[in-house]
This record gives C-alpha cells, structure tokens and sequence, in this order.
C-alpha cells in the first residue's frame, strides 16, 4: 500500500510520514521542492496550484496536509481530480474548527477545500482541528514582545498540540474512510490574554494589556464561539502549559 502524503515536510507532515512508514507503509511525499529520498519515503516534486506533478497512479490513499493563508480551496480541487481519475480509494483531510462558520478568507479556503473533498467522488475522511499550539505559541511571542499586548475581549481558542493531530491523522490513514470525524481540540479553552500571559510567564516577563474590542462579523463570530467546539469534541492530550515547558525547557538547554 502506498500513501501520498502532501504538506509531508511542513509541522504536521513531519510527524505523520515517520508513523506511516513504521506501520510498514511506503510513503510518496508531494512537495513544490521534492526533497531527499529515505528508507520508505519517496519524495516527488509537484505543485497543487499550478495542478503540476499530480501523477497519483498506484496510490491507495492520500493524506491531504498542504495548506497556506491562500488558495486551499484550489489546491484541494486539483488534487482530488487527480485522485478520481487514479482511482485513489481513500482520502484523508485536515481542516479547521469553525470553517464553515468563521467569515473570514482562511476559514473560508478552508470550507471550500472540505466542499471539493466532498464532492471528489473518492471515499474520504475529513478532520477539523483547532489552532496549533506552536502557531498560538508563534502568536504569544509576537504580542508578548510588543510594549502593550492587545487584549480583544471575547477572542477565544482551544489550542491543540500537533503530535496528537498527528497521532489522529495517522490513525485515520490506516483506518476506512470515515466521512466527518469528530473535531480535535486542546483540553483548555484560554482567552488570547491568558495565552500571552502564559507565554510571557515562561520568559520571566510581564506587560500590561490593552482591552480591545473586535468590531463587525467577525467579532460577533469570535464572541460567540463560532471557533471553538465546546461539545463533543475529541480532546487532545498535551496541554498548552506542557507545551510552554517544553519550550522554555529547550530554550534552557541551548
């Protein structure tokens, strides 16, 4: 069994192609830049927007992880024609909590990517996830360097680790295609202060904050929890606060 796996050398990808090859399966890894080929791993060169190097003869299964801020919802259409006319029997798609219900551009991609999934005609198995915590950690050091943290009241995140996105994508490769699994989330829910204030606890800091408010369609959304899945949500086991210890443990280190 052979899986093609695109976004293979981004955060995610790194994770899940090592788990795929220790299941004993070889693994394609589409990139726009190829890489080096290693034990179980073939690296190909190819570009999902351009619909270049889409060749998906002998693929069983696709792992579907590339993304960007812009042209999901593109990229996943080319990719799963190719898919149909190779007659890939399964395919595996990460997407976002609150897709089809944020009005904003990424969120948007994001449900126009799943709506080509969908519709594809090959047999599938999407997985919504919430924000990373090395993209929320990413954001903690950005606010958390500034002289006042901006504050918006109301903004709201579950933030997950991506080893257990990984752990869930790997398990749902090897698995039969499942259609709409349950999302994947982090144990906390945390306001963007308490994220900032946590990161900034880490680095032996403190700032003062500057309560905002976010204004129009998106604030509304934000407010009310149009991001999150409070209920029946699968729950990630690394906590926001294991990750900050880690980091700082590793800052130590070096």
């Amino acid at each position: 069994m052979t899986i093609l796996v695109t976004g293979g050398t981004g955060t995610l990808g790194k994770l899940v192609v090592p788990q795929l090859t220790a299941a004993g399966y070889d693994v394609r890894v589409l990139s726009r830049r190829g890489g080096v080929n290693a034990d179980g791993v073939e690296h190909v060169q190819g570009d999902l927007l351009k619909a270049d190097g889409l060749d998906l003869t002998e693929i069983d299964t696709v792992v579907h992880l590339a993304g960007g801020a812009k042209g999901d919802a593109l990229a996943a259409t080319n990719l799963v024609r190719a898919a149909a006319a190779a007659g890939v029997r399964h395919l595996v798609h990460i997407s976002v909590i609150g897709a089809d219900k944020m009005p904003i551009g990424y969120f948007r991609e994001k449900l126009g990517a799943e709506q080509a999934v969908r519709e594809s005609g090959v047999p599938w198995t999407i997985l919504r996830a919430a924000q990373f915590n090395s993209l929320m950690y990413m954001l903690a050091q950005k606010l958390g360097g500034m002289p006042v943290v901006p504050a918006p009241g109301g903004l709201r995140f579950q933030p997950v680790d991506e080893r257990d996105v990984a752990d869930r994508i790997a398990e749902l490769a090897l698995g039969e295609p499942a259609g709409a699994v349950p999302d994947l989330a982090g144990p906390t829910v945390y306001t963007l202060r308490e994220l900032v204030d946590g990161y900034l606890r880490t680095q032996g800091k403190r700032r003062p904050h500057l309560p905002i408010r976010l204004p129009g369609k998106v604030g509304r959304a934000y407010r009310g929890a149009e991001n999150l899945t409070l209920v029946g949500a699968t729950i990630g086991k690394h906590t926001w606060d294991d990750y900050l210890a880690e980091k700082a443990g590793s800052r130590v280190r070096t």
